[in-house]
């Protein structure tokens, strides 16, 4: 962007929706990008400390965690949900904590929680397998309790998940979201 680095007027900010266009004289050409902003969605989020807290942990984890140069359309439109719903809601852990059980969906580890990995069953799904995120019932989890996670999900089960996959990545849990695990929202 001309004259972002130098001035600091011409740069979008983390939050921020808005318009970039290239134009150089020749296709080969580096070029230039300008960027038209339309809406700030971070804006009205500086009010809450918890919402500020939520966008800060949903941003550093796709920068941690999404490779770079893939598309990930249902994550775009789903941040831009979160950033418009932050900024209204009485409730932002439980607006946080759908957006991250997408994330971790986007990721590969979807939650299925309709019906017992062991048996299939729908009766009495009170456990979580941490090596599938699928739901196990009360009988076929018996042997294994001490291993699995307790249900509903929360923002401690989503926690684990998403350190075992920065894990298998090579990466580390930004500190924006362990901040997240230490609040009781």
């Amino acid at each position: 962007l001309r004259g972002a680095v130098a001035t600091h007027t011409n740069r979008p900010l983390v939050g921020q929706v808005g318009n970039v266009s290239w134009n150089a004289r020749i296709e080969s050409a580096l070029g230039v990008f300008h960027w038209e902003p339309e809406k700030n969605l971070a804006a009205p989020i500086m009010t809450s400390a918890d919402a500020l807290g939520a966008k800060n942990a949903a941003f550093d984890l796709i920068c941690t965690m999404v490779p770079a140069r893939e598309s990930y359309a249902n994550l775009y439109k789903e941040t831009i949900r979160l950033l418009g719903t932050l900024a209204h809601t009485t409730d932002p852990g439980a607006t946080y904590l759908d957006w991250e059980i997408k994330l971790i969906g986007e990721l590969g580890y979807a939650f299925d929680l309709s019906h017992c990995s062991g048996c299939g069953g729908t009766e009495n799904l009170h456990y979580i397998s941490p090596r599938t995120a699928r739901a196990v019932c009360d009988d076929c989890a018996a042997p294994y309790i001490s291993h699995l996670y307790r249900m509903p999900v929360g923002l401690s089960t989503t926690f684990a998940f998403l350190n075992k996959i920065c894990a298998e990545m090579g990466a580390t849990m930004p500190d924006s979201r362990r901040m997240m695990a230490a609040k009781k929202f």
